[in-house]
């Protein structure tokens, strides 16, 4: 099985790249947020694989973390659910706000990816439940670079909506707070900061 490759990024079409590893060009689909963290063409990139034999093919996708992999292989795990939609789902929410949305019962967000409808979103919440909790710590190198585990500023956030607040008011609340700050910290000065709006 091949778990990860490292080479040169030759070509990007979404949602198809080519990547030379070893002068062997290996195709790899890949969901938009790997494609967005890609380096440009001509540059070494380095991906976590699930590769996919059929009896008319074999398949090859890639992610720029190990926590989008594991993501990716509980989606196609759903029935109904192949790879395609599981890339479009990784394409429309990154792995942390999926495992968000299943653990909040949204359907409606779920909803929203192509592909996805009414049914289909709460089925995946129905059986994703509690599976993708232990993905959203993963971290890894993404194109080459590494990615740090999710920050207190992540954890600020998660407990505004935990508290009732929107996406859009815990995300303007975390605005200009340093990044080495403490989550009790963090989250005294997002409620301040929130009470005088």
């Amino acid at each position: 099985m091949i778990g990860k490759l490292t080479g040169k990024l030759l070509e990007k079409h979404p949602p198809h790249i080519l990547l030379d590893v070893h002068g062997v060009g290996y195709e790899l689909d890949v969901p938009m947020s790997t494609l967005y963290v890609l380096p440009h063409a001509g540059e070494t990139a380095s991906l976590y694989t699930h590769f996919v034999v059929r009896e008319d093919a074999q398949l090859l996708y890639g992610f720029a973390t190990r926590g989008e992999r594991e993501t990716f292989r509980q989606l196609v795990k759903v029935s109904g659910i192949g790879p395609k939609i599981a890339l479009a789902v990784l394409s429309g929410l990154t792995a942390d706000e999926l495992a968000m949305a299943v653990e909040r019962d949204d359907a409606p967000r779920l909803a929203k990816v192509p592909g996805i409808g009414k049914k289909t979103a709460e089925r995946l919440i129905l059986e994703l439940r509690g599976k993708l909790a232990g993905t959203t710590a993963l971290h890894a190198h993404a194109a080459g670079l590494f990615v740090a585990p999710a920050s207190a500023r992540d954890d600020v956030v998660n407990a505004l909506l935990g508290l009732g607040y929107n996406e859009r008011e815990a995300n303007a609340a975390i605005k200009g707070m340093p990044d080495d700050v403490s989550v009790n910290d963090g989250i005294r000065m997002a409620l301040k900061s929130l009470a005088k709006v």
